[in-house]
C-alpha cells in the first residue's frame, strides 16, 4: 500500500497545505491526478477571480475541483456557487460549529433518528447509516429543534470533510473525497413518506449547495412496494453521474452491499459480520479514531490559534450525520 507522502503530489499553490493522498484512485475525469491543462486552467482563473473578490479560505485545488466539478466546469457557475457557499457559512456561522456546537441531546435524538458511521468500504471511503423508517419528527420536535438538527447536520458535513476523509485517505494511500451511503427505509410506509421525504429534502439541500461532490455510492434498501417505480420517474432528472452512484435495493440487499463493502465492516443487521461490543451504532468505528491516520482536525484550532500559529492536540470526533 503506497503511504500518504509517497501518493501525495506537490501543491500546486499555497493554499494547498495537505498532508494525506491528493491522488483520485481511478483516472475520472475532473478529479484531482486527472485534470486536463484546461480544466487546471480553469481552476486557476476560479482562484484568480475569487482572489479579487478578497476570498483567502478554502480556495484549495481540492475545494475548487469539487465546485467546478458540480457546475461541469463552468467557471462562472462555480463561482457564483462558490460564493453563495461562503455568504451561507458566514450567516450560518459554519466555520466555529465543528468546534463548539455541544449536541446534548445527541443519544435521545438517536433514538427517533438513528444515523452514524461505521468502518469503511472496499474503496476506503467512510460507511454512513440512516435507517429512515425510525425517524419520528413529532418525537424529535419535544426533544430538539430543526436549527440544532440542522446545526448538528452541518457540524457533521464539517468532521466528515476533516478529520474523517484525511485519515481514510492516508489509511488508503490515495484520495478519498466522498461516502458509501445506505439509507434504510425499512418501515416508511405511506403515512410518513410524506414527512420524512419532506425533511430529507431539505436537509439533502445542504449537501447539494454547499458540500458538493462527497457523494460516492448510496444504497436504498428495504425500498417499499412502488419506490423503485417513482424513482425511475425522479431519475430523468437527475444528474447521469448522480444516477450511476444510487443502487435502489429491496429486502434481498445483503449480497450487493457485500460487493462494495467487506463482511467484516458491515454490521450483521445489514448482512455482514461485525458485531462491536458497545453496538455499531454507537461505535463510530474507523480511520478516523487510529492514532496512525488521524491527525489533528483544523477546525479544532479556534481563529486567534490559527492567527498565533498554537498547535491543537488530537480531538476526537462524534458519530454522525450524512453524506450525501
Amino acid at each position: 500500500m503506497a503511504t500518504a507522502t509517497e501518493s501525495q503530489k506537490a501543491p500546486s499553490s499555497k493554499y494547498d497545505d495537505y498532508d494525506f493522498p491528493t491522488t483520485a484512485p481511478e483516472p475520472q475525469p475532473g478529479h484531482s491526478g486527472h485534470t486536463t491543462p484546461e480544466q487546471d486552467a480553469k481552476v486557476e482563473q476560479l482562484r484568480s477571480e475569487l482572489e479579487q473578490e478578497g476570498y483567502t479560505e478554502r480556495l484549495d485545488t481540492l475545494t475548487l475541483l469539487r465546485f467546478l466539478r458540480a457546475r461541469k466546469f463552468d467557471v462562472a457557475a462555480s463561482k457564483a456557487m462558490f460564493v453563495a457557499s461562503e455568504k451561507w457559512r458566514k450567516e450560518f456561522g459554519t466555520d466555529e460549529l465543528a468546534r463548539t456546537f455541544d449536541y446534548v441531546e445527541k443519544p435521545e435524538v438517536f433514538k427517533y433518528y438513528p444515523q452514524y458511521y461505521h468502518k469503511t468500504d472496499k474503496d476506503g471511503r467512510p460507511v454512513y447509516i440512516e435507517k429512515l423508517g425510525k425517524i419520528d419528527l413529532n418525537a424529535l420536535g419535544k426533544i430538539t429543534s430543526d436549527e440544532r438538527m440542522l446545526k448538528n447536520l452541518v457540524t457533521e458535513y464539517e468532521r466528515f470533510a476533516d478529520d474523517r476523509l484525511p485519515a481514510c485517505s492516508r489509511k488508503a494511500g490515495k484520495l478519498i473525497e466522498t461516502s458509501c451511503t445506505i439509507f434504510d427505509l425499512k418501515g416508511v410506509g405511506l403515512m410518513s413518506a410524506s414527512s420524512v421525504y419532506g425533511y430529507l429534502s431539505r436537509a439533502s439541500a445542504v449537501s447539494q449547495d454547499y458540500y458538493p461532490e462527497r457523494l460516492g455510492k448510496l444504497y436504498l434498501i428495504n425500498a417499499p412496494w412502488g419506490f423503485s417505480t417513482v424513482f425511475s420517474v425522479v431519475k430523468g432528472f437527475l444528474d447521469p453521474v448522480t444516477v450511476n452512484k444510487i443502487n435502489v435495493l429491496g429486502s434481498g440487499y445483503a449480497s450487493e452491499l457485500q460487493k462494495q463493502i467487506p463482511k467484516e465492516n458491515l454490521p450483521k443487521e445489514f448482512g455482514g459480520e461485525c458485531n462491536c461490543e458497545q453496538g455499531c451504532e454507537y461505535s463510530d468505528a474507523g480511520p478516523w479514531h487510529d492514532p496512525e491516520w488521524s491527525h489533528p482536525p483544523k477546525w479544532a484550532a479556534s481563529k486567534e490559534d490559527k492567527e498565533t500559529g498554537v498547535e491543537q492536540t488530537s480531538q476526537a470526533t462524534e458519530a454522525p450525520q450524512p453524506t450525501a
